[in-house]
Protein backbone atom coordinates (compact mmCIF):
# COMPACT_ATOMS: atom_id res chain seq x y z
CA UNK A 1 0.00 0.00 0.00
CA UNK A 2 1.34 3.41 -0.64
CA UNK A 3 -0.07 7.15 -0.80
CA UNK A 4 -1.46 6.59 2.42
CA UNK A 5 -1.22 10.37 3.17
CA UNK A 6 -1.49 11.36 -0.19
CA UNK A 7 -1.37 15.24 -0.80
CA UNK A 8 -1.77 15.88 2.92
CA UNK A 9 0.85 18.27 4.79
CA UNK A 10 2.27 17.42 8.63
CA UNK A 11 3.66 19.48 10.85
CA UNK A 12 5.92 17.73 12.92
CA UNK A 13 7.86 18.94 15.86
CA UNK A 14 11.43 17.74 16.88
CA UNK A 15 11.96 16.59 13.89
CA UNK A 16 15.45 17.59 13.54
CA UNK A 17 16.46 13.50 14.53
CA UNK A 18 14.87 10.45 16.68
CA UNK A 19 11.40 10.00 16.37
CA UNK A 20 10.78 13.18 14.89
CA UNK A 21 13.04 12.45 11.64
CA UNK A 22 11.59 9.08 11.40
CA UNK A 23 8.02 10.95 11.50
CA UNK A 24 8.80 13.23 8.85
CA UNK A 25 10.20 10.91 6.34
CA UNK A 26 7.43 7.63 6.82
CA UNK A 27 4.98 10.34 6.12
CA UNK A 28 6.68 12.27 3.09
CA UNK A 29 7.18 8.36 1.83
CA UNK A 30 3.29 7.90 1.83
CA UNK A 31 2.76 11.06 0.23
CA UNK A 32 2.60 14.08 2.10
CA UNK A 33 4.81 17.55 2.83
CA UNK A 34 6.44 18.45 5.80
CA UNK A 35 6.34 21.22 7.71
CA UNK A 36 9.42 20.54 10.33
CA UNK A 37 10.96 22.32 12.85
CA UNK A 38 12.93 21.81 15.78
CA UNK A 39 14.72 24.35 18.75
CA UNK A 40 18.15 23.34 17.53
CA UNK A 41 19.85 24.04 20.90
CA UNK A 42 20.70 23.33 24.11
CA UNK A 43 18.04 23.15 26.71
CA UNK A 44 18.94 23.65 30.07
CA UNK A 45 18.00 20.78 31.92
CA UNK A 46 18.68 18.14 29.33
CA UNK A 47 20.89 15.61 29.75
CA UNK A 48 21.45 14.60 26.08
CA UNK A 49 23.59 16.56 23.19
CA UNK A 50 20.68 18.76 21.65
CA UNK A 51 19.78 18.15 17.92
CA UNK A 52 21.18 20.84 15.47
CA UNK A 53 20.61 22.97 12.32
CA UNK A 54 22.96 20.22 10.27
CA UNK A 55 20.47 17.78 12.05
CA UNK A 56 17.49 19.40 10.84
CA UNK A 57 18.82 19.71 7.75
CA UNK A 58 19.43 16.41 7.05
CA UNK A 59 15.89 15.35 8.12
CA UNK A 60 15.37 18.00 4.77
CA UNK A 61 17.38 16.30 2.87
CA UNK A 62 16.17 13.08 3.54
CA UNK A 63 12.35 14.30 3.04
CA UNK A 64 13.38 16.10 -0.42
CA UNK A 65 14.88 12.15 -1.38
CA UNK A 66 11.28 11.03 -1.56
CA UNK A 67 10.35 13.23 -3.74
CA UNK A 68 7.83 15.39 -1.40
CA UNK A 69 7.97 19.32 -0.22
CA UNK A 70 9.77 20.46 3.15
CA UNK A 71 9.65 23.93 4.91
CA UNK A 72 11.88 23.93 8.36
CA UNK A 73 12.30 26.35 10.93
CA UNK A 74 14.31 26.03 14.35
CA UNK A 75 11.80 27.24 16.65
CA UNK A 76 11.32 26.07 20.45
CA UNK A 77 8.13 24.66 21.09
CA UNK A 78 7.46 26.85 24.12
CA UNK A 79 7.68 29.99 21.62
CA UNK A 80 3.65 30.14 20.74
CA UNK A 81 4.65 32.75 18.39
CA UNK A 82 7.52 31.38 16.57
CA UNK A 83 5.55 28.34 16.26
CA UNK A 84 2.32 30.26 14.78
CA UNK A 85 4.96 32.19 12.60
CA UNK A 86 6.69 28.91 11.31
CA UNK A 87 3.34 27.36 10.53
CA UNK A 88 1.90 30.44 8.79
CA UNK A 89 4.79 30.37 6.55
CA UNK A 90 4.62 26.76 6.33
CA UNK A 91 0.96 26.91 5.01
CA UNK A 92 1.91 29.22 3.09
CA UNK A 93 4.20 27.64 0.96
CA UNK A 94 2.90 24.16 1.10
CA UNK A 95 -1.28 25.18 0.82
CA UNK A 96 -2.77 23.38 3.66
CA UNK A 97 -2.63 21.51 6.90
CA UNK A 98 -4.29 18.26 7.70
CA UNK A 99 -1.74 16.30 10.29
CA UNK A 100 -0.44 17.79 13.12
CA UNK A 101 2.48 15.56 15.27
CA UNK A 102 2.88 16.58 18.51
CA UNK A 103 6.57 15.06 19.01
CA UNK A 104 9.34 16.96 20.80
CA UNK A 105 10.13 16.49 24.06
CA UNK A 106 12.48 15.94 26.32
CA UNK A 107 13.81 13.43 29.55
CA UNK A 108 15.61 13.51 32.48
CA UNK A 109 15.66 11.15 35.37
CA UNK A 110 17.50 9.64 38.34
CA UNK A 111 15.43 11.59 41.12
CA UNK A 112 12.23 10.93 43.26
CA UNK A 113 9.49 13.57 42.87
CA UNK A 114 9.95 14.76 46.45
CA UNK A 115 13.90 15.35 45.22
CA UNK A 116 13.46 16.87 42.15
CA UNK A 117 15.12 20.15 41.05
CA UNK A 118 11.99 23.08 40.63
CA UNK A 119 13.88 23.67 36.90
CA UNK A 120 13.99 20.49 36.11
CA UNK A 121 10.15 19.73 36.88
CA UNK A 122 9.48 23.47 35.36
CA UNK A 123 11.46 22.97 32.23
CA UNK A 124 9.89 19.27 31.49
CA UNK A 125 6.49 20.31 32.22
CA UNK A 126 6.77 23.20 29.96
CA UNK A 127 8.44 21.04 26.90
CA UNK A 128 6.51 18.01 27.18
CA UNK A 129 3.07 19.34 28.12
CA UNK A 130 2.72 23.00 27.08
CA UNK A 131 4.39 23.10 24.16
CA UNK A 132 2.44 19.95 22.97
CA UNK A 133 -0.69 22.16 23.60
CA UNK A 134 0.75 25.19 22.08
CA UNK A 135 2.02 23.22 19.04
CA UNK A 136 -1.72 21.60 18.56
CA UNK A 137 -2.85 25.21 19.72
CA UNK A 138 -0.96 26.86 16.67
CA UNK A 139 -1.97 23.97 14.07
CA UNK A 140 -5.78 24.07 14.76
CA UNK A 141 -6.92 27.14 12.80
CA UNK A 142 -4.91 25.58 9.79
CA UNK A 143 -6.85 22.50 9.49
CA UNK A 144 -10.47 24.13 10.09
CA UNK A 145 -9.39 26.75 7.20
CA UNK A 146 -9.45 23.67 4.92
CA UNK A 147 -12.72 22.07 6.27
CA UNK A 148 -11.09 18.41 5.17
CA UNK A 149 -11.04 17.75 8.82
CA UNK A 150 -7.47 16.26 10.18
CA UNK A 151 -5.80 14.07 12.58
CA UNK A 152 -3.58 15.46 15.61
CA UNK A 153 -1.45 12.46 17.09
CA UNK A 154 0.58 13.52 19.84
CA UNK A 155 3.61 11.54 21.42
CA UNK A 156 3.26 10.32 25.01
CA UNK A 157 4.85 7.53 26.32
CA UNK A 158 4.62 4.13 28.25
CA UNK A 159 5.12 6.71 31.17
CA UNK A 160 1.64 8.21 30.08
CA UNK A 161 -0.11 5.18 31.31
CA UNK A 162 2.23 4.15 34.01
CA UNK A 163 4.52 5.66 36.89
CA UNK A 164 7.69 4.72 36.81
CA UNK A 165 10.17 5.71 39.62
CA UNK A 166 13.11 8.43 39.26
CA UNK A 167 10.73 9.83 36.82
CA UNK A 168 8.17 11.89 38.08
CA UNK A 169 8.41 14.47 36.54
CA UNK A 170 8.48 13.02 33.24
CA UNK A 171 5.53 10.79 33.90
CA UNK A 172 3.11 13.42 35.00
CA UNK A 173 4.07 15.33 32.06
CA UNK A 174 3.53 12.38 29.57
CA UNK A 175 0.11 11.50 31.75
CA UNK A 176 -1.12 15.24 31.32
CA UNK A 177 -0.37 15.00 27.40
CA UNK A 178 -3.23 11.89 27.27
CA UNK A 179 -5.34 14.49 29.26
CA UNK A 180 -4.85 17.04 26.01
CA UNK A 181 -5.25 14.28 23.60
CA UNK A 182 -8.81 13.65 25.34
CA UNK A 183 -10.01 17.25 25.85
CA UNK A 184 -8.99 17.77 22.28
CA UNK A 185 -10.40 14.33 20.83
CA UNK A 186 -14.06 15.84 22.26
CA UNK A 187 -13.40 19.47 21.29
CA UNK A 188 -12.65 19.01 17.77
CA UNK A 189 -14.35 15.82 16.82
CA UNK A 190 -17.24 17.55 15.04
CA UNK A 191 -15.02 18.94 12.72
CA UNK A 192 -14.05 15.76 11.64
CA UNK A 193 -10.49 16.21 13.35
CA UNK A 194 -9.27 12.61 14.93
CA UNK A 195 -7.09 13.16 18.65
CA UNK A 196 -4.62 10.06 19.48
CA UNK A 197 -1.71 9.47 21.49
CA UNK A 198 0.85 6.83 20.75
CA UNK A 199 2.91 5.46 23.68
CA UNK A 200 6.37 4.22 23.20
CA UNK A 201 8.36 2.44 25.26
CA UNK A 202 11.92 2.96 24.96
CA UNK A 203 13.19 3.54 21.43
CA UNK A 204 16.75 3.16 20.00
CA UNK A 205 17.16 7.08 20.09
CA UNK A 206 19.62 9.48 21.61
CA UNK A 207 16.77 9.97 24.28
CA UNK A 208 18.02 6.60 25.95
CA UNK A 209 21.35 5.82 24.09
CA UNK A 210 23.53 7.96 25.82
CA UNK A 211 26.13 7.60 28.86
CA UNK A 212 23.85 9.45 31.45
CA UNK A 213 20.97 6.72 30.89
CA UNK A 214 23.14 3.84 30.85
CA UNK A 215 24.38 4.66 34.10
CA UNK A 216 20.73 5.10 35.41
CA UNK A 217 19.79 1.62 34.42
CA UNK A 218 23.36 0.03 35.79
CA UNK A 219 24.67 1.37 38.32
CA UNK A 220 26.14 -1.56 39.33
CA UNK A 221 28.91 -0.67 36.43
CA UNK A 222 31.68 1.29 36.25
CA UNK A 223 31.38 2.54 32.10
CA UNK A 224 28.27 0.69 30.84
CA UNK A 225 26.97 0.31 27.52
CA UNK A 226 23.94 -0.01 25.23
CA UNK A 227 24.86 -3.70 25.60
CA UNK A 228 25.05 -3.57 29.66
CA UNK A 229 21.37 -1.91 29.74
CA UNK A 230 19.74 -4.30 27.15
CA UNK A 231 18.94 -6.82 29.92
CA UNK A 232 17.67 -4.47 31.89
CA UNK A 233 14.78 -2.96 29.53
CA UNK A 234 14.33 -5.98 28.33
CA UNK A 235 12.46 -7.02 31.96
CA UNK A 236 10.21 -4.19 31.28
CA UNK A 237 8.44 -6.11 28.46
CA UNK A 238 6.64 -9.16 27.28
CA UNK A 239 8.41 -9.70 24.01
CA UNK A 240 11.67 -10.61 24.24
CA UNK A 241 12.98 -6.95 23.27
CA UNK A 242 14.94 -4.37 25.08
CA UNK A 243 13.82 -1.38 23.18
CA UNK A 244 11.82 -0.55 19.62
CA UNK A 245 13.10 1.59 16.71
CA UNK A 246 11.59 4.68 15.77
CA UNK A 247 10.50 3.49 12.32
CA UNK A 248 8.36 1.37 14.76
CA UNK A 249 6.51 4.45 16.33
CA UNK A 250 6.45 5.92 12.35
CA UNK A 251 4.08 2.99 11.31
CA UNK A 252 1.70 3.94 14.21
CA UNK A 253 1.61 7.59 13.69
CA UNK A 254 1.22 7.00 9.81
CA UNK A 255 -1.67 4.48 10.47
CA UNK A 256 -3.39 7.28 12.82
CA UNK A 257 -2.57 10.33 10.31
CA UNK A 258 -4.14 7.94 7.62
CA UNK A 259 -7.67 6.91 6.29
CA UNK A 260 -7.42 3.82 7.82
CA UNK A 261 -7.89 4.92 11.44
CA UNK A 262 -10.94 7.66 10.25
CA UNK A 263 -12.69 7.01 12.69
CA UNK A 264 -10.48 6.68 15.16
CA UNK A 265 -10.00 9.30 17.83
CA UNK A 266 -9.59 9.73 21.68
CA UNK A 267 -7.32 6.49 21.06
CA UNK A 268 -3.71 5.89 23.53
CA UNK A 269 -2.27 3.78 21.40
CA UNK A 270 1.20 1.65 23.05
CA UNK A 271 3.63 0.49 21.07
CA UNK A 272 5.60 -0.99 23.94
CA UNK A 273 6.19 -4.73 23.57
CA UNK A 274 3.85 -5.52 26.04
CA UNK A 275 4.67 -3.01 28.84
CA UNK A 276 1.43 -2.53 29.52
CA UNK A 277 0.75 -5.85 30.50
CA UNK A 278 3.20 -6.05 33.49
Amino acid sequence: MTGRVEGKVAFITGAARGQGRSHAVRLAEEGADIIAIDICKPIDTAEIPPATPADLAETEELVKATGRRIVTAEVDVRDADGLRESLAEGVGKLGRLDIIVANAGIASGGDTLAETDENVWQETIDINLSGVWKSVKAGVPHILEGGRGGSIVLTSSVGGLKAYPQTGHYVSAKHGVVGLMRAFAVELGQHMIRVNSVHPTHVSTAMIMNEKTFQMFRPDLENPTADDMAPICQMFHTLPVPWVDPIDISNAVLYLASEEARYLTGVTLPVDCGSMLK
